[in-house]
């Protein structure tokens, strides 16, 4: 129990720790970290990131969240709000390090891996190109605008929509549960 509110930390709404860690409550934002540090790291990781790289994104990103804390006013979630720092700071990284390559060739041939009826997201994900991959991530796992992703990616807004919904169109044709691609190939 907290003296503040008199709920217990995992009970306690995400805007109400936000305030609280933006006053140094440390407490509250460790809560808030276990709230959403997995989701944080996951979103990184279907950016492309590696497993490793996205624990350090990630920790980067909470420890900016910290400092910026006082900034979030609870207009969004506090996961997005996090997630958005995470995929700019990935980003940042990724082309301080030249690794980003604006084009990558489209055609893909990963397979799905499916465990029983259940298609892997994470497996699909990986079948897009990179620029594919990092509009969709970007658009759909940390709510970023097309128009905030451009401006991040460095590429013109009507490049950006085509890769979303070239990406998405990808994606649903991998992950129809009966489709012709749906399905991975078995070689006997």
């Amino acid at each position: 129990m907290t003296q503040s509110s008199g709920l217990a930390l995992v009970d306690r709404h995400d805007v109400e720790l936000a305030a609280q860690a933006a006053a140094g409550g440390r407490r509250e934002f460790g809560e808030l970290v276990r709230r959403h540090g997995s989701a944080v790291r996951a979103l990184l990781r279907r950016m492309g990131a590696q497993a490793a790289l996205a624990d350090d994104v990630a920790q980067d990103a909470f420890i900016q969240a910290f400092e910026r804390c006082a900034e979030f006013r609870g207009e969004g979630t506090f996961a997005a709000w996090v997630k958005r720092i995470a995929a700019r700071l990935y980003l940042k990284r990724v082309a301080k390090e030249a690794r980003y390559v604006a084009e990558l060739d489209d055609d893909s041939t990963a397979p799905v891996v499916e465990h029983g009826d259940r298609v892997d997201l994470d497996e699909a994900l990986k079948s897009l190109s990179e620029v594919e991959r990092l509009c969709v991530s970007l658009c759909h796992g940390a709510g970023m605008a097309h128009p905030e992703i451009a401006t991040a990616l460095n590429l013109p807004l009507g490049t950006v929509k085509s890769h979303v919904k070239r990406g998405l169109d990808k994606l649903r044709a991998r992950l129809q549960p009966h489709g012709p691609l749906g399905r991975t190939q078995h070689v006997g």
